[in-house]
Order: C-alpha cells, then sequence, then structure tokens
C-alpha cells in the first residue's frame, strides 16, 4: 500500500511516540513524490525540532518549517548522494557514513543516516551498507530514499520498513513537456521501423546535447567566480582541483538530467502499453490522441519488448558504453 508524504510521516510519527520507530525506512516513490522533504520532516522529528517553535505576538503557534534535506546535515546527520563523475554511490562514501554512526553522540542523540538515490550504490558499497543494516549502531536511524526500489539487493529490502508514497512525477518540467512534444511529432511521422527509430533518436538525442551544454555552460561560470574571488589568495594547485571539480560536476549534473529524460521517455512508452490496455493513469493525458493509433496498432507483448529495450538501454548506459551508439542501437531495438 502507497502513501501520501502526509500520511508516511503521521504513520512514522506514532510509531515514534510509541517508541516503537524502526532503524532503517526505504522510503520510494517516483521523482517528484516528496521522499526527501518526508525524510528532512522524520530528521526534524527524531531531533525535536519538529515541535512547535512556540507562539507569536498574537497568541498564534509558530510551526516550524523543514528546511531543505541537505540543509539539515551535521555532525550527527549525514546525506550521501551519488557524487562520483559515474553518478554512482562508491564504498568509501558508506565508510564515511559508518564512521559517523559508531560514534557515541552527546546526550544519546539519534544519529540519521541518509542515502539519497540509494539505488545507485555500487556493489561495493551495497554489501558494506548491508553490514550496517545487519548491525545498526546504537541510536541511529537510516532513511533509504529511492525511485527505483527494484534495484535494491533483496537482503537490503528485507531489512527496512517499506514506505512507498504516491504521487510525483513531475515529469513535464526541466524539458519535459518539449520533449513529449517531440517524441510526439516524431512518432507521427512512423513508428515500428528503422527510420521512424531514427526520428525518435534524433529527437532525443537533441535534448541530451542541449543538456550536456547547459551543464558545461554552468560549470564554466561556476570555475570563473572562484577563479576571480581566489586568484590571489591560493596557488594555481588548488585552482586546478577546482577545475576538474567542476569539470567532474558538469558531467554528473548532465548525467541527472540524462536520467529525468530517461524517465520522461520510460513514461511516454508506458502510456502506449495503459492506451493499449485501456486503463488509465496516464503521465501524458494531452498525447492520448496522438498515441492511440500507435497503440492500436502494436501488441500488448510488442509493446513490453520495447520497454524491455529501453530499459536494457538505460543500464548500458551506466556502463562505460559509447552513449551515442548504445542510444542509436537502443533505439533501433525499442523503436525499430
Amino acid at each position: 500500500m502507497a502513501y501520501t508524504a502526509d500520511r508516511a510521516y503521521e504513520l512514522i510519527s506514532s510509531a515514534q511516540q510509541r517508541g516503537r520507530l524502526a532503524h532503517a525506512f526505504l522510503i520510494s516513490g517516483a521523482h517528484g513524490s516528496g521522499k526527501e522533504n518526508l525524510a528532512a520532516r522524520i530528521i526534524q522529528l527524531v531531533s525535536g525540532a519538529a515541535k512547535s517553535g512556540g507562539f507569536d505576538l498574537f497568541g498564534e503557534s509558530v510551526v516550524v518549517e523543514t528546511p531543505p534535506l541537505d540543509e539539515l546535515e551535521s555532525g550527527w546527520i549525514r546525506v550521501v548522494r551519488p557524487r562520483m563523475k559515474s553518478r554512482r554511490i562508491g564504498v568509501e562514501e558508506i565508510r564515511n557514513l559508518e564512521q559517523t554512526l559508531h560514534l557515541a553522540a552527546p546526550g544519546g542523540a539519534c544519529k540519521v543516516g541518509v542515502i539519497v538515490e540509494t539505488d545507485r550504490m555500487n556493489d561495493q558499497a551495497a554489501n558494506a551498507f548491508l553490514k550496517t543494516l545487519e548491525e545498526p549502531p546504537q541510536n541511529t536511524l537510516l532513511l533509504l530514499l529511492t525511485a527505483d526500489p527494484q534495484r535494491l539487493l533483496p537482503t537490503i529490502l528485507s531489512r527496512c520498513v517499506r514506505v512507498p508514497l504516491l504521487g510525483g512525477r513531475a515529469l513535464l518540467e526541466g524539458g519535459g513537456a518539449e520533449l513529449v512534444a517531440a517524441l510526439n511529432h516524431a512518432a507521427t511521422r512512423g513508428f515500428g521501423t528503422p527510420v521512424a527509430a531514427l526520428h525518435l533518436k534524433a529527437a532525443f538525442a537533441g535534448f541530451l546535447a542541449r543538456s550536456r551544454e547547459a551543464s558545461e555552460v554552468a560549470a564554466k561560470v561556476a570555475e570563473k567566480e572562484e577563479i576571480s574571488a581566489y586568484k590571489d589568495a591560493t596557488d594555481g594547485a588548488w585552482l586546478k582541483e577546482r577545475e576538474a571539480f567542476h569539470k567532474a560536476a558538469a558531467e554528473a549534473e548532465y548525467l541527472n538530467a540524462r536520467s529525468r529524460l530517461f524517465d520522461v521517455l520510460m513514461a511516454w512508452m508506458a502510456d502506449l502499453l495503459r492506451l493499449k490496455a485501456r486503463s488509465g493513469g496516464l503521465d501524458f493525458p494531452d498525447s492520448a490522441q496522438s498515441l492511440h493509433k500507435i497503440a492500436d496498432a502494436e501488441s500488448e507483448t510488442r509493446l513490453l519488448q520495447r520497454m524491455t529495450a529501453l530499459d536494457s538501454l538505460r543500464r548500458t548506459l551506466e556502463t562505460n558504453a559509447s552513449e551515442a551508439l548504445a542510444i542509436e542501437v537502443g533505439f533501433l531495438k525499442a523503436f525499430g
């Protein structure tokens, strides 16, 4: 059973009041479902910051607002995200988290470890983290956030209280609406042939190219700002390190944008399957009229095969495979 973020918080708060709070929660849900906000609220709950902030001059209670998750990070609250160039979470980051959790917090304070995009842990990191799940340190709360719980080890899933969230999928933001329009237009020119597949691939590749350019421009601006601010106060070696940092940050931002665009692509294909099955819950209802003809012409088996090919492409792109070649081959398999 899935919950709204508010209902999930109520259940967790009730468990905490009864002294029955689990040591690990797996909060799953689509992008935009409120996973990070819920994690931030839980941190405020266990740290005592979620209580009323007193009363204002008019006698009204002051509600404590929930800041962004990263702003809550402190000595006893750690937030781990994919920061490597490959957007994976490595074993060293998990080791650093474990070191914090095994320290004794003053006054018996609760130590919190949050892993954002838990499914991005590499094999070494996942196996290392499993030991912490099996034998959690005292006064420790672990919050695992993911949009793809099926990618986690079964042994990790079995040791967490699962909290699936409803809603989300802010798919039309950040260029999503433009991508859907481009896919709809390309699909009307034909579907299920190599030529049609290459039209769709060209539309998708164009958005990827613009995303990469935007990420690189933003990184160069940030690098120039640092050079301007610190060139007279530090040595060239440090600036060289920052150059490498910004280059890696641009790549990570691009990979994040690519992942969001793939979410749109997968949802668009899933809508074809929903239309074929005459079910509701379309991610892009405004596109239904454009896609009905394709859905009627395709079998459910074939549409499932196409979705499988897209998922395989996404996994291939997480390796060192050539992006351009992988996308061309993947689109031919998925749309040809």
